[in-house]
């Protein structure tokens, strides 16, 4: 296994495809990790990282939709959402470059 910081980097970076094109958050991480995971030393243990946090953010938005009815709770829900999907990889890319081991917060455990 080699050690490739900068694909990890790229791969933390790749979830705010989202907000260029409006797909590819998820797709893009997963064939970076499903094809590397066991050629990039860290590869394995940060892409499941990054699936369950994509995934997540899918759930609490489909959680959101509906309580947006509720007096405009999901609105808010929805945006503070954004903000978390926008801040997250690129904090956690920058942890990534330093070496250190970049977490997720809220993020359920569907790929273990």
């Amino acid at each position: 296994m080699r050690q490739d910081n900068q694909l990890l980097v790229l791969t933390h970076l790749s979830q705010l495809l989202t907000f260029i094109t409006g797909f590819g958050g998820l797709i893009v991480p997963l064939i970076i990790w499903a094809t590397q995971k066991n050629n990039v030393y860290a590869m394995d243990e940060q892409g499941k990282r990054i699936i369950n946090f994509q995934l997540s953010l899918i759930v609490y938005a489909i959680i959101c939709i509906p309580a947006i009815l509720l007096l405009g709770l999901g609105i808010i829900g929805l945006i503070i959402i954004g903000l978390i999907s926008l801040a997250f990889p690129i904090i956690n890319a920058i942890k990534a470059s330093n070496g250190e081991t970049p977490r997720y917060p809220l993020s359920l455990n569907f790929i273990s």
